[in-house]
């Protein structure tokens, strides 16, 4: 699809992307993040057309079907935004972060989260950040300790 096609897209699209960590939790996870996304796209005059969810899938890693289709399928121009619940959701690996957010931009799509209001300010911009390595760092290495003293108790 070249650009005068992925343009043609009308500007209310939308997908949602929705992920939990590990099997201990449950598809009621998927199912508010969706909900919350689709409250939040209704409000914004946004029309949801496909949903994708990845299960029991770490956001430490890029591997996760779900997420490479969607980033595939902004290649083609299908969507103009992405509805995901909170930024961990779409990644814990700021480098991840980093290089597929870049691509869903240079693919015209707009990312949009439903708790962190944030926008193309330089204080959104630097919020966006913490909240990345917040996520990396602080959260996933506080889960694997919790794990590892479940595990080796």
């Amino acid at each position: 699809m070249n650009k005068t096609q992925k343009n043609s897209v009308a500007n209310d699209v939308a997908v949602v992307y929705a992920r939990f960590s590990s099997d201990n939790q449950r598809q009621e996870s998927i199912d508010a993040q969706v909900r919350a996304c689709t409250v939040y796209a209704e409000n914004k005059g946004l029309k949801i057309v496909k949903v994708y969810a990845d299960s029991a899938k770490t956001g430490t890693n890029s591997d996760r079907e779900q997420f490479q289709q969607m980033i595939k399928d902004s290649e083609t121009g299908q969507f103009k935004y992405l509805i995901i619940h909170k930024l961990d959701r779409f990644s814990r690996d700021k480098y991840d972060s980093i290089t597929y957010k870049r691509k869903l931009r240079m693919n015209g799509v707009q990312i949009q989260s439903v708790t962190e209001n944030l926008d193309s300010s330089p204080e959104s911009l630097i919020l966006e950040s913490v909240l990345e390595g917040m996520a990396e760092e602080y959260y996933s290495e506080s889960l694997r300790k919790c794990i590892f003293r479940f595990i080796c108790r």
